[in-house]
């Protein structure tokens, strides 16, 4: 039989459409453009490995932490007739411009002014809500850390668990210092999800960290981050060593923990560094191994013991060390040492630079507080001391750090006879103390290397090179023995406003 040419055409054109189609597939076109249902290319799939989340970590330590609020009792407020706006406009003319503004605009004056005291006295009735931070259990039977600036002049303690439900604590103990404190739900017999402290010395920059807390009273909040640095000095204290990290971390995260990937505290939020008060990727984080040692302490005694040396002491310099002979610049510089204290009794003065405790390089005046903080009080420890050109070790029974620290107690004239010495090299003009203990600075050269360091009229130089000073002749013999020795500066013991220091002076031109 015949087909027709008609049909015959038709079916070699469906043919060749099919075949389009099946091409397109094969090669991810999405259509062909001959009318027929575009072909939709294949989804993308990522198949590369995927960093692990937190949520593993997370649904296991968030029943740990905690919310605490702080409550005080607030002073009255002294009733004078103005807000804070106002403020002692009531006894100007009632004609005043600003006072017909403070009560117009202020609300201030009239009606409003009589209601005030009723309102205070409402708001003034038992504690107020003061603080709000964090914190977490470490132990089951309801003892937990946070900040002690969270719990500072509080009068009552309120824990709010992850689920919402509010306990009464008490404090146990609180050590300023470190910034730690400790408080203990009791529950009767309840047993609290609590969280472990890890080794921080294990701690790398570049670990993740996983920040829980309550950050501005919103509840449970989770934030990560790295470990961006550690051994940061704030200035907060003699005991810094904090660990820096970069999670989001805000007023109420303080007191919280920073959590490792295996769910222990590596370290404990206690500040930030914010231009603004809110978070700009730069906090710090009490480490685990002070947190344990002090919350130890806290929940045994109440308080921190701490072996106490007694001596006021500053950096090491390159200058310094120079002056000194000593061929690092480690150590820590003793300036004073206190009236009875255990490194006066033991023979310690002032120019003595401490390189050892027990053995252990002392390697700056931070390390040496955390040392001897670190040891309990009466124990006797050996100090290696730099003087004279050598080494030498003394033992010292440690005290215990009073609460008040001690200042050196030192006796400077500040009225000179007048008689006077010039040192033209060093650009000072000096005259013996009238106490006879130094010489007193009565005049420096504004372009002198003394003007450089900080020295002032007023200033009492007290030694040289660790020799006593009572005129000039004294700190010139001071400087030839140095330039014989091969020194190019002496190390120069200088006390203002009875705190004494170190500074060094060239002897080139000597």
């Amino acid at each position: 039989m015949t087909i027709p040419k008609s049909i015959s055409g038709n079916r070699k054109r469906l043919l060749a459409a099919a075949a389009s189609v099946a091409i397109a597939g094969a090669i991810g076109f999405g259509a062909i453009t001959s009318g027929t249902l575009p072909v939709q290319a294949e989804a993308v799939r990522v198949t590369a490995p995927q960093a692990p989340g937190f949520a593993d970590v997370v649904e296991r330590v968030s029943p740990a932490v905690v919310s605490v609020r702080v409550k005080a009792k607030i002073e009255p407020a002294s009733d004078n007739g103005a807000d804070i706006f106002g403020q002692g406009f009531d006894n100007l003319p009632d004609d005043h411009p600003m006072k017909r503004f403070f009560r117009e605009f202020r609300g201030w004056g009239g009606d409003q002014d009589r209601q005030r005291p009723e309102r205070r006295s409402r708001r003034d009735e038992g504690p107020r809500p003061v603080a709000q931070g964090s914190g977490f259990f470490i132990s089951e039977d309801g003892y937990l850390v946070t900040n002690n600036h969270v719990v500072e002049n509080g009068m009552e303690f309120t824990v709010v668990t992850d689920s919402g439900k509010e306990l009464d604590a008490k404090l146990i103990g609180t050590d300023p210092r470190t910034d730690l404190a400790v408080l203990k739900v009791e529950a009767d017999g309840q047993k609290f999800t609590y969280v472990d402290f890890a080794d921080d010395a294990k701690v790398r920059v570049g670990d993740w960290v996983v920040a829980v807390g309550n950050p501005f009273g919103l509840g449970g909040t989770v934030t990560a981050g790295i470990v961006s640095a550690r051994g940061r000095d704030i200035g907060a204290g003699p005991y810094d060593d904090f660990l820096q990290i970069d999670a989001a971390v805000n007023r109420g995260n303080s007191g919280g923990p920073a959590f490792n990937l295996n769910g222990e505290v590596v370290g404990i939020n206690t500040a930030i560094f914010s231009p603004s008060g809110g978070n700009v990727g730069i906090a710090f984080a009490i480490p685990a191994s002070t947190a344990r040692e002090v919350t130890q302490d806290l929940i045994r005694d109440g308080s921190v013991q701490r072996g106490w040396l007694g001596v006021e002491i500053q950096p090491v310099t390159p200058e310094i060390a120079e002056s000194l002979g000593l061929s690092g610049e480690n150590g820590a510089l003793v300036s004073n040492a206190q009236d009875e204290s255990p490194a006066k009794k033991a023979g310690i003065v002032a120019g003595d630079v401490i390189v050892a405790v027990d053995g252990k390089d002392v390697t700056s005046p931070k390390e040496l507080a955390r040392v001897i903080g670190g040891i309990a009080p009466g124990k006797a420890v050996e100090v290696t001391i730099w003087r004279d050109g050598k080494s030498q070790n003394m033992t010292v029974d440690l005290g215990e750090l009073p609460a008040p620290e001690k200042q050196a107690s030192l006796q400077g004239g500040k009225e000179a006879p007048a008689a006077s010495d010039q040192l033209a090299d060093l650009g000072l003009t000096i005259t013996p103390a009238e106490d006879g203990k130094g010489v007193v600075v009565t005049d420096v050269d504004p372009g002198s290397d003394a003007a450089d360091r900080g020295l002032q009229a007023g200033d009492v130089i007290t030694s040289v090179n660790s020799k006593e000073v009572a005129g000039g002749a004294d700190i010139q013999k001071a400087i030839e023995d140095a330039a014989q020795a091969g020194r190019k500066a002496v190390l120069v013991q200088v006390t203002r406003d009875n705190a004494s220091r170190f500074v060094t002076l060239p002897v080139a031109k000597g």
